[in-house]
């Protein structure tokens, strides 16, 4: 870690000090409300994520991500926005590789997954799987039907870093293009199902075990309201929607370009607020979980 990744750790660090003596003290939380075209969502952030916590609320009282776009939206998945480069882009200019010159460390939690209206952090192929700093997306996905539910057996990250392994050897090279074909589509349903299909192929050519436990909190999520579980484990969830789902459904279904870039810029404001944890309940209907004796 270089001094100027240190500098601003240590700045995220001492805002997260401040943030949760203030939640503690008073018993209130941060409502972030994201405002664009198609209508406005309205988050809350975990405090079992404390470091993407602090980072987001800062960026957003900088007023680092207002007239940025959701430049990445795939239907039936995600939409993706946080890249200051956005905010005076052209059309049909390429975005995605945007955002503050640090990373933070991710923050797995078991409870936390990407059922719809979660919200994660984005972030480059790097080993310790550290997020982006600013980019972001809110999940959409897909309902899952009892076939498969049975398939989230399989431990998705596990999975792709037996398939990273694989592909290592050229003799796997078709596999991993009709691989990308499949990605690239926006057939995500497809593509996950794939994924799934190859796991005894997997296990059989590294030895890499790709099964897990599936909690019943997961299979109630993910055959209601749905998700893209393939995502749990390896990014980390940091939020939720609590209102305005529909908007989420809106920008996932305007037209794109072929890097899934919407043809209308969709731009967004993001703001937040102070408020009792009480008046989030009964207003949102957000409950909080309790917390153990």
């Amino acid at each position: 870690m270089n001094a100027s990744t240190m500098t601003r750790t240590v700045t995220i660090l001492f805002s997260l000090i401040l943030l949760t003596t203030s939640c503690a003290q008073d018993k209130k939380d941060f409502v972030v409300t994201i405002k664009t075209s198609y209508g406005d969502m309205v988050l809350i952030l975990y405090d079992e994520t404390p470091l993407h916590k602090a980072n987001f609320i800062k960026l957003a009282k900088e007023h680092y991500f207002d007239s940025t776009l959701f430049h990445r939206v795939m239907q039936n998945f995600m939409i993706q926005g946080g890249d200051p480069n956005s905010r005076k882009a052209k059309p049909g200019e390429r975005l995605g590789n945007g955002g503050p010159s640090y990373t933070i460390p991710a923050e797995f939690n078991p409870n936390l997954f990407h059922e719809k209206g979660a919200l994660s952090a984005a972030r480059t192929e790097n080993p310790a799987k550290a997020s982006s700093g600013s980019q972001f997306y809110v999940v959409q996905g897909t309902v899952l039907s009892a076939a498969d539910l049975d398939n989230l057996k399989y431990d998705m990250p596990a999975l792709m870093a037996g398939l990273r392994k694989m592909f290592e050897s050229l003799q796997y090279k078709p596999l991993l293009d009709s691989l990308n074909q499949l990605y690239y589509s926006g057939d995500m349903p497809a593509y996950q199902k794939r994924l799934i299909e190859l796991a005894p192929r997997v296990e059989k050519a590294t030895g890499t075990k790709v099964t897990k436990e599936l909690t019943e909190a997961k299979r109630k999520a993910y055959s209601t309201v749905g998700g893209a579980p393939h995502l749990d484990g390896d990014y980390t969830v940091f939020g939720k929607v609590i209102k305005g789902l529909d908007v989420l459904d809106k920008i996932a279904a305007v037209q794109r370009d072929p890097y899934d870039r919407p043809l209308e810029d969709v731009r967004m404001f993001i703001s937040v607020e102070e408020m009792s944890k009480k008046k989030i309940t009964k207003e949102y209907g957000y409950e909080y979980p309790s917390k153990p004796k």
